[in-house]
């Protein structure tokens, strides 16, 4: 058995260090992106070096029995001036808490930083509506990155203005697709205020990108050359594809079916060498990771009320961030038990492995 317990843990350390080579490889793709740009081209490679550092400082912690994502996703606040069909924010299910308050957001992200988290996500609800912290945030952590998921209506002159003299933080902007589908699902006139956006960024050179929902209905549109090359020529260097997660009944026919995953990554793969962008795919490729990242093994999640979390997805948690320190949050009962048990990481047709298996996650909270 321990024989067995020792190849697990061998393992399971040779695919992060896998998926820290994929984050270094992205980085260095995204300061070629760049080159011509010296604005952009120094925070970049800056960033890049740290990257590396940050890798040695989670190998050191690991030797030490502490597990340091290279990755944390912070949903800052539950708020949001949309109202979106199947948002996963709403899917959670909670009634609105008190969000963390600014020392507390700022301690959880210094806290990151100092362990060796050299990619910080933040998201919502919509985290714009607490945008002057997170120009802070990105200010006092000028070597960390922070892609910020965003519906980009509260992206206004002044706003971006502030963003291009922060060169560390990356704004994702949500399309669903063309007009028809993205007004569907945000709701009338947004695409057309969504181009707007785009272009206020790119006019300012800002290193921008876009964000797909994909489904098994809209797929071909999202990843097709039309839809690309469109928000390419717009300036986003940035082009992430999110396997849609049945939060709401009823839905689970819009997962992607396996086949699709597969010609999923096969686009993202040819578009890196036909685009001057990066294609990224989340999850992304979950049999080159050995099962989901979630739970620390790629990334965690800070829900906004400050509950250490699987993933935005798996609204599971047995450590809460106003109580206690990351690092003792990061070595919670709840998800060291589920880094103990990947065949729980792994997918399932219903979208999200954790969500497939709520009693078994709910019973290890209770346990904790």
């Amino acid at each position: 058995m321990i024989g067995e317990g020792s190849s697990r843990e061998q393992t399971d350390r040779g695919f992060r260090e896998t998926f820290d080579l994929t984050i270094r490889d992205t980085l260095r793709q995204a300061v070629r992106i760049i080159a011509a740009d010296p604005a952009l081209a120094i925070p970049g490679t800056v960033i890049l070096r740290h990257q590396q550092k940050a890798a040695a400082v989670r190998e050191r912690h690991e030797r030490e029995g502490l597990l340091v994502p290279p990755v944390m996703i912070v949903s800052v606040t539950s708020r949001c001036n949309l109202v979106c069909s199947g948002c996963y924010m709403h899917g959670r299910g909670e009634r609105p808490e008190k969000e963390m308050s600014p020392d507390i957001l700022a301690s959880v992200v210094e806290q990151a930083a100092g362990l060796g988290v050299s990619v910080i996500v933040l998201a919502g609800g919509e985290p714009m509506v607490r945008h002057e912290e997170i120009i802070r945030l990105a200010h006092t952590h000028p070597r960390v990155l922070f892609p910020v998921f965003t519906n980009g209506l509260l992206i206004d002159d002044r706003v971006a203005e502030t963003i291009a003299g922060c060169r560390n933080i990356v704004p994702i902007v949500s399309f669903e697709g063309f007009r028809e589908d993205t007004d569907a699902r945000r709701g009338s006139g947004i695409y057309d205020r969504l181009l707007s956006v785009c272009a206020r960024l790119n006019d300012r050179g800002i290193f921008y990108g876009c964000s797909m929902t994909t489904t098994r209905n809209n797929l071909h549109q999202v990843t097709g050359e039309a839809f690309v090359r469109q928000r390419v020529e717009a300036g986003a260097r940035v082009m992430v594809f999110v396997e849609y997660v049945p939060m709401a009944p009823g839905t689970e026919n819009l997962v992607l079916t396996a086949e699709q995953k597969k010609t999923l990554q096969i686009i993202l793969s040819e578009n890196h060498r036909k685009f001057p962008a990066l294609f990224l795919g989340f999850p992304g490729d979950e049999e080159t990771y050995g099962g989901c990242l979630a739970a620390g093994r790629g990334f965690v999640h800070v829900s906004p009320t400050g509950n250490l979390e699987p993933c935005p997805a798996a609204p599971y948690s047995d450590a809460n961030l106003t109580m206690i320190s990351l690092e003792e949050a990061l070595g919670s009962r709840l998800l060291c038990r589920l880094r103990e048990n990947p065949e729980y990481l792994t997918e399932t047709a219903g979208g999200c492995a954790l969500r497939a298996n709520p009693a078994w996650v709910e019973e290890l909270v209770v346990e904790g």
